[in-house]
């Protein structure tokens, strides 16, 4: 069957509705981190520094939380499918498996906070991320709860209210950074202590708000007044089990991937590891709308699987892919082209007494934007491509290819030229790009095979 550009480019308009509501909800957490780096930065390299290394750790925690959440969004959008109305159960089993692991997330990071000390990072950074962890290890437990609700909104195509949620919680955190960070009427100066304080008060507003939504919402008022009613069904939350904890390993395989370059940069020198933390945050940001049409692709994908239509099945994630290629395409652009502009973001009207630090770090920087520009294109396409593969249930597999891009592949590589070699941290970025390359191929060959297993089974 001939299909037409149009065919694909048809869906743009529905995609993008889905999708950014999407992308600012996602957003919303790495603004969080954006607000505490700009402000932070405000004070000094060592405590950008510090709040990378702090980060971190709870990006860790952060991944398995978010990426076993997932789950729930391809499920409700396959109830949806098949109108069996089955879909109020994926929530109240969600949240409890949601509110469980955020609990067990904080314990676990707020019992690692020691070793920092044995990491062999810089001991004046280490000294101001330790009280960052301590409070942020605490916002684990609202953030990966809010993810129940989430991911059970943007299985009913109600992308909205997680990005209402997180809107309000930025503007709290905003203002609390600025009143706790810099010591604003008559509070004390707590730097970034009082970055890790305003974080954990705006996680905690984000989970609140969307409750309340649900309350207010004539269409989610319905699952909230059920949602204690509805007994434990141990075959739900072994579904929700079996797809949640391998998305949750590869999102935990792709931020280890990540954070090892933040420890191997912290290896380098505390100019290096602030570097590398402002193209990580940039990176980041345009990073969130990959994430978005990720799961539009989740939603789309789940609800055509719940129908059976594996011709618009493959169309809708055709469009997806095509339609985070140009992003991609433009993001790069962006990045090679404002390189050396990008960094003042962050150092600009620094305390830091020596300047000598700050264009440092504002040289290096704008070398690892440059090579941020190209991995966008294959960090966008494999996200899109994971999101297409969890909305058709395939989560096994995906997990081992990302296992190997990313672990066998892609840190052997960077951790050589970056420790080993003259490149250093240039060589660090260069093994992020080669472990992004592997996984977006191996999960394009995936998802070939899995579409072939459905047309042959016709």
């Amino acid at each position: 069957m001939f299909i037409k550009l149009s065919d694909y480019t048809k869906e743009f308009k529905y995609n993008l509705t889905l999708s950014y509501p999407v992308t600012l909800g996602l957003l919303g957490h790495t603004i969080v981190q954006l607000i505490d780096n700009i402000m932070v930065g405000k004070l000094g390299t060592s405590e950008l520094a510090a709040v990378s290394l702090g980060n971190s750790f709870i990006l860790i925690a952060m991944s398995i939380g978010i990426g076993f959440s997932t789950a729930i969004t391809p499920l409700v959008s396959e109830s949806i499918g098949k109108k069996n109305c089955s879909e109020i159960n994926f929530l109240n089993h969600g949240f409890l498996l949601c509110f469980l692991l955020g609990l067990v997330m904080f314990i676990s990071v707020y019992s690692l906070k020691d070793y920092l000390f044995k990491m062999g990072q810089p001991l004046n950074v280490v000294s101001l991320a330790y009280p960052y962890i301590k409070w942020v290890s605490i916002s684990l437990i609202p953030l990966i709860t809010f993810q129940a609700f989430k991911q059970f909104t943007d299985g009913l195509s109600m992308t909205r209210p997680a990005m209402y949620a997180t809107v309000f919680s930025n503007f709290v955190n905003i203002i609390l950074n600025y009143i706790l960070i810099f010591g604003k009427y008559g509070f004390p100066s707590l730097g970034v202590e009082g970055a890790a304080i305003g974080t954990l008060i705006a996680r905690f507003s984000s989970l609140v708000f969307i409750i309340f939504y649900f309350y207010f919402n004539s269409n989610l008022k319905r699952y909230l007044s059920i949602f204690s009613r509805i007994s434990f069904n141990f075959k739900i939350l072994k579904k929700i089990i079996s797809l949640g904890f391998p998305s949750a390993f590869q999102m935990f395989f792709e931020v280890i991937f990540f954070i090892a370059a933040i420890w191997m940069s912290g290896l380098l020198g505390k100019n290096e590891q602030a570097s590398n933390q402002i193209a990580l945050n940039l990176s980041s940001m345009t990073f969130m709308v990959a994430m978005g049409f990720s799961v539009v692709a989740m939603i789309r994908v789940g609800e055509m699987l719940g129908k059976g239509d594996i011709v618009n099945l493959k169309r809708v994630a055709h469009s997806l892919f095509l339609i985070i290629l140009l992003f991609d395409l433009f993001f790069c652009l962006i990045f090679l082209i404002f390189n050396e502009y990008l960094p003042w973001i962050y150092l600009s009207n620094t305390g830091d007494k020596s300047k000598s630090d700050v264009l440092q770090v504002i040289e290096i920087s704008s070398k690892l934007i440059m090579i941020s520009g190209f991995f966008q294109i294959f960090d966008g396409l494999q996200a899109v491509v994971l999101g297409t593969l969890r909305g058709i249930q395939d989560v096994f597999i995906p997990t081992v290819l990302i296992f190997i891009s990313y672990i066998l592949i892609g840190l052997p590589v960077s951790y050589y030229l970056g420790l080993n070699t003259y490149l250093g941290i240039i060589g660090i970025w260069l093994g992020l790009l080669i472990g992004l390359m592997s996984s977006s191929f191996f999960l394009i060959l995936r998802f070939r095979h899995i579409l072939n297993s459905f047309y042959n089974k016709k």
